[in-house]
């Protein structure tokens, strides 16, 4: 249950922002923007700034994908997750690839599950996500790691700002217990 109920699936107030929102969506209010419609000036930044991260940003969609699971396995964000493990999938990633990802939360993970699944820029973009939402430090190895697998340092700040963002996300929907549709 969540902690304060959603708005109703048919609001249209703010007329503009709902159809803003439901644009970006497809038509279609998420749970995550039914609560997020409590605040209509949140709801609005949010939105701005989400279809940003998500439509125009030049790091890979399947790299961007794979950071955004990751930090959602991290932080046990089933609603995010949801959402975005069909995306990565869309990206060119595989199933074995996320069901290798569902151990990252483990500090004993294998390493060969990893070395196995994911190529070298990959892993990296995963160790970042990690240290990004464990630590909130990162070492430099894994800075030079990422980096290396980049194309430039505009994808690099992407990526930080990408794995930064879906903490926020996860951190939403995990206090106010928004729950998959």
């Amino acid at each position: 249950m969540p902690v304060i109920p959603y708005l109703p699936q048919d609001i249209d107030e703010p007329r503009e922002l709902v159809a803003a929102i439901r644009a970006r969506r497809g038509g279609a209010l998420l749970n995550l923007d039914r609560m997020l419609l409590h605040s209509p000036p949140l709801a609005a930044g949010w939105n701005g700034f989400l279809r940003a991260v998500r439509t125009e940003l030049e790091v890979s969609p399947k790299l961007r994908e794979l950071a955004i699971c990751a930090v959602a396995i991290l932080n046990r964000a089933d609603y995010e997750f949801r959402q975005h493990a069909p995306e990565y999938l869309k990206a060119g990633g595989t199933a074995a690839q996320l069901d290798a990802m569902l151990r990252i939360a483990d500090p004993e993970r294998d390493a060969a599950i990893l070395d196995a699944a994911f190529n070298a820029g990959e892993r990296a973009v995963i160790e970042l996500a990690v240290a990004m939402t464990r630590t909130v430090e990162v070492g430099h190895a894994t800075v030079d790691s990422v980096r290396a697998a980049l194309a430039d340092d505009r994808q690099f700040v992407e990526i930080v700002a990408v794995i930064a963002t879906y903490n926020m996300v996860s951190r939403f929907l995990v206090a106010l217990h928004v729950e998959p549709e």
